[in-house]
């Protein structure tokens, strides 16, 4: 194997390690709150977040949460594809792909594939994060939401700034 070769595989390792690290510390996180926090119960901690216990059958801003159940297999199957098409996009890039494109695959890798555990186990995704505005109150969530859209901002800044330019100028990373 070639020390290009070799060093892409150590490259690809390190981001699934990355996505591993992002899993372990969701289903942790969860575990913690399901073990100390009664289902719906609240513990502030500022003025502005609280943790607390949500069960959310649905995605994103509880979307499809009502739906008849169909949801959670529809979502498992969402969730494994895409994160199939991430570890070969991960793959694809291990050698020549920008840092920045990466770690957001990577993020979004972790993040996906711990919503996914819930949702194949419980029927339902563990969320426990609350912040509020005055009488305003976003959407609860978790680790893997926050892994999730941190990566969607790496990949949102890669294709607007870095693989952008990579095109137009005809350069490598």
């Amino acid at each position: 194997m070639s020390e290009r070769q070799n060093s892409g595989v150590r490259r690809y390792i390190a981001w699934l390690v990355i996505a591993l690290a992002v899993i372990v510390a969701d289903q942790l996180t969860k575990w913690a709150i399901v073990e100390w926090v009664p289902l719906y119960g609240k513990v502030p901690l500022n003025d502005f977040i609280n943790l607390t216990h949500q069960q959310n059958t649905g995605a994103a801003f509880s979307f499809l949460a009502g739906a008849s159940g169909w949801q959670r297999w529809f979502f498992v199957v969402l969730a494994t594809g895409v994160s199939g098409v991430i570890t070969v996009w991960l793959w694809r890039v291990r050698t020549e792909g920008p840092v920045i494109l990466a770690g957001g695959l990577a993020l979004v890798l972790g993040g996906a594939v711990g919503n996914l555990i819930d949702r194949a186990r419980f029927g339902y995704v563990t969320d426990f994060i609350q912040v509020w505005f005055g009488d305003w109150a976003f959407p609860s969530f978790n680790v893997a939401d926050s892994a999730i859209t941190v990566g969607a901002v790496l990949l949102i800044v890669d294709a607007l700034f870095v693989s952008a330019r990579q095109k137009k100028t005809g350069s490598e990373p």
